[in-house]
């Protein structure tokens, strides 16, 4: 059997209808009818079932996929690519057809942790895209690699920067701000203070750190003061 039919075939020997219209609920952007209803952690599995499988370069290139867990199941795959130049490659191909949050936030390579000098000037390729899923993630990119012992601060201006009216980036830009002060506290305060983000965008990264338990109360009620009330 083809390898792209026998996963469908294995996604639909999963299925779950419950949990399909309650994933429907939660992407509402998504065609309800590209919605098989597989659980992660049974996506997860099946990933790796298929990782080393020698035909699955086959599946990898055949895009677009038709359903939602197809997609799901080739961030899981990607997550797990040792090679860095591959998975650019993979990433640069597949990126463009992410079409929701889900299948984006799935997608957080390992081997990324080993090549964080490269990696800066693809977040920054990432973020000037047109496209939002592929915006949304750069960003998250930028959020698990660079706001700990790699902090660059040089992001947080890029990023900053961003002025978009789509909600899945701008709320992924205040997540990314609310970890930022959670983890970098004394770089990222004057981003609040000075207002240099987008209004929504700064109200809801307050909103996102006042609701961290990584945030300490003082802190907590230093942010509120910052909120910017609508007229």
């Amino acid at each position: 059997m083809d390898i792209c039919k026998e996963i469908q075939k294995s996604l639909f020997d999963l299925q779950d209808l419950k949990y399909r219209d309650f994933t429907a609920k939660l992407t509402p952007n998504i065609n309800p009818e590209t919605i098989i209803g597989v659980r992660m952690p049974l996506l997860r599995a099946l990933a790796k079932e298929y990782e080393n499988n020698r035909n699955i370069d086959k599946f990898l290139s055949a895009l677009p996929h038709k359903y939602f867990e197809e997609n799901n199941l080739h961030s899981y795959l990607l997550c797990n690519v040792k090679d860095y130049d591959k998975l650019i490659k993979y990433l640069e191909d597949f990126l463009p057809y992410i079409d929701n949050w889900a299948t984006c936030d799935i997608l957080s390579p390992k081997v990324f942790a080993k090549h964080k000098q490269e990696l800066k000037s693809e977040i920054i390729r990432y973020i000037n895209s047109n496209k939002t899923y592929t915006v949304r993630f750069g960003i998250k990119t930028a959020m698990s690699n660079f706001l700990d012992d790699d902090f660059d601060k040089s992001l947080l201006c890029k990023i900053a920067a961003i002025k978009s009216d789509e909600y899945y980036i701008n709320m992924m830009i205040a997540w990314y701000f609310a970890t930022a002060l959670a983890k970098q506290w004394e770089y990222v305060t004057e981003f609040i203070t000075d207002y240099r983000l987008p209004v929504w965008v700064h109200n809801k990264t307050i909103q996102k750190a006042v609701e961290s338990r990584r945030i300490t109360n003082r802190q907590k009620e230093f942010l509120r003061t910052f909120k910017i009330k609508s007229k």
